[in-house]
């Protein structure tokens, strides 16, 4: 190949990169930034964010928690869903937790989902006043589950157990179960394995649809969901309407203005928009305590 023609093909690579470099690393990105300034685009491009008295106070799309410097839930805010990103409704972090309903035994290191979701459960419940009980929960608020140890039969189960261990609670604690298939049940030692036996969780008698509602204690999938159920709403308005000295119906009707039903009517379930919510009863009815 002459040297001209090396030169040629390398001058026209060279004004290719630079531009392809000016219409999509200038005109474009510049373009998308005028369309994202039109009236009814612009506060979505911006983050969908959220005034109130002139300071920026969230955004519409990501959630938040209203708890205090250590954590607990401030009695005068409705609270939002648990958050797994990072340490809560992170947007840099944004993850679930990627565990599955077969993470029931707790760890020296990890605490199982189980055992996460039944002390979750626990605390809603007495926050809210109701029954915090859930199937599968210890009434402490850890994962029941037991290890059943003995010879096994043809289909890997252990039908005459000569040991059993709720795994989930330390010794010296009381075991949720007196005894199982007539064998006592035994505390776990800390620090100790007890994989060797056929791990079971016991359903218990806890009522089958729990009033403490599943997205009061689990996250969603991006950690990141600004909305609660409706039902999750319906069990915190006595204590909000403690908490400001109001009725429970004036509550109930702020908590109706910021309910949104299914997308396209048919689509996920109704949902209440927390930040919104807590922003219109500061306006509304001023927390006093």
């Amino acid at each position: 190949m002459r040297l001209s023609t090396l030169i040629r093909q390398h001058l026209a690579a060279l004004r290719a990169v630079l531009a392809l470099t000016v219409i999509t690393g200038i005109v474009y990105p510049l373009a998308v930034f005028a369309v994202a300034q039109l009236p009814g685009l612009h506060d979505k491009a911006d983050g969908s964010l959220l005034a109130e008295n002139g300071r920026v106070v969230g955004s519409s799309l990501i959630g938040q928690s209203f708890t205090d410097s250590g954590g607990a839930a401030l009695v005068q805010y409705f609270q939002s869903r648990p958050s797994a990103a990072g340490d809560g409704y992170d947007p840099m972090s944004t993850a679930a937790s990627n565990l599955g309903p077969e993470d029931i035994v707790d760890t020296a290191s990890r605490t199982s989902l189980l055992t996460t979701v039944c002390t979750r459960s626990k605390g809603v419940g007495e926050r809210e006043g109701v029954d915090g009980s859930r199937p599968y929960c210890t009434k402490s608020g850890v994962g029941a589950v037991l290890s059943l140890i003995g010879p096994r039969d043809a289909y890997g189960e252990v039908p005459h157990p000569v040991r059993v261990v709720s795994v989930n609670e330390a010794c010296p604690a009381r075991p949720f179960l007196v005894d199982y298939r007539g064998v006592r049940v035994e505390c776990a030692e800390p620090g100790r394995d007890y994989s060797i036996g056929r791990i079971i969780p016991i359903s218990g008698d806890a009522p089958a649809d729990p009033p403490v509602p599943a997205d009061a204690v689990t996250a969603s999938g991006s950690g990141l969901d600004p909305n609660i159920s409706t039902a999750f709403a319906a069990i915190q308005v006595s204590r909000i309407a403690k908490a400001r000295e109001i009725s429970e119906e004036q509550v109930r009707a702020v908590v109706d203005a910021h309910t949104s039903g299914r997308t396209m009517g048919f689509l996920g379930e109704p949902r209440v928009d927390v930040l919104r919510l807590n922003l219109d009863l500061d306006r509304s009815y001023p927390y006093r305590g």
